[in-house]
């Protein structure tokens, strides 16, 4: 069943306590005020992904050989991305921006993608990869996405569960409140939190290390890798 932007917005405005249930309607000014307000929630917790408990397991995106960057709409948050040569699938290790942009390297070298950052951006982010893709690579991307605009009759159970739709109800109404400069019911604001808590312990940040040795032998990928073994090396 569709939960639309609208319904969110009716629903919130009861919930505040500044419209009364079965005795008043939300006006269209209203509506549309609680529209802007929606955004701008949703605009914020595209910053805040923590609350955001949906990692997504996006195989859609296929490199294009000598391409560097790639537009992710709706992608708020990378933690992982692999590519795949046939159905052998092949890590790719995340780069700081600093080191991604700051460091001195060749541009137009193609081979592997073994490098990647991932850079916000408006509507969603741009993947960028180094090496510049040779091939067409399939990549696998585990990631948060979200909305960060929507319209009146939007349809938000087609990105988020109806639990996260509860969570954005409580918060959006808190907004109402803030927004008309009265205090938010402390019971409905109980529940908000409880909600939160929840939220966090969903799927918490995956906070295991890689650990290098300074024992291991090679200095990362020379011109060698590049030029003759394209990425590879024998073992």
């Amino acid at each position: 069943m569709a939960y639309t932007a609208r319904t969110l917005i009716t629903r919130s405005w009861y919930l505040s306590g500044i419209v009364a249930r079965n005795l008043q309607s939300v006006t269209g000014d209203q509506i549309q005020d609680g529209l802007m307000l929606l955004n701008a929630l949703l605009d914020w917790k595209s910053i805040d992904t923590d609350l955001i408990p949906y990692w997504t397991y996006n195989t859609s995106f296929t490199t294009v050989p000598g391409q560097e960057t790639y537009f992710i709409p709706n992608c708020l948050a990378i933690e992982s991305v692999t590519f795949n040569i046939d159905v052998v699938r092949y890590p790719m290790d995340f780069v700081t921006r600093r080191n991604y942009f700051g460091t001195g390297r060749i541009d137009n070298i193609s081979s592997l993608p073994f490098n990647w950052y991932f850079n916000r951006a408006l509507g969603g982010g741009t993947l960028y990869l180094y090496f510049l893709p040779e091939s067409n690579y399939p990549l696998k991307i585990m990631g948060k996405f979200g909305l960060q605009d929507v319209t009146l009759d939007e349809d938000l159970s087609t990105v988020y569960d109806p639990s996260y739709i509860e969570y954005l109800r409580y918060a959006l109404a808190e907004y109402m409140c803030s927004e008309y400069g009265i205090i938010f019911n402390p019971q409905s604001k109980k529940i908000m939190d409880k909600i939160v808590r929840q939220l966090m312990y969903v799927t918490p940040p995956d906070l295991s290390m890689i650990k290098t040795s300074i024992l291991t032998e090679g200095s990362g990928y020379n011109f060698g890798d590049v030029n003759i073994g394209k990425g590879w090396r024998p073992n």
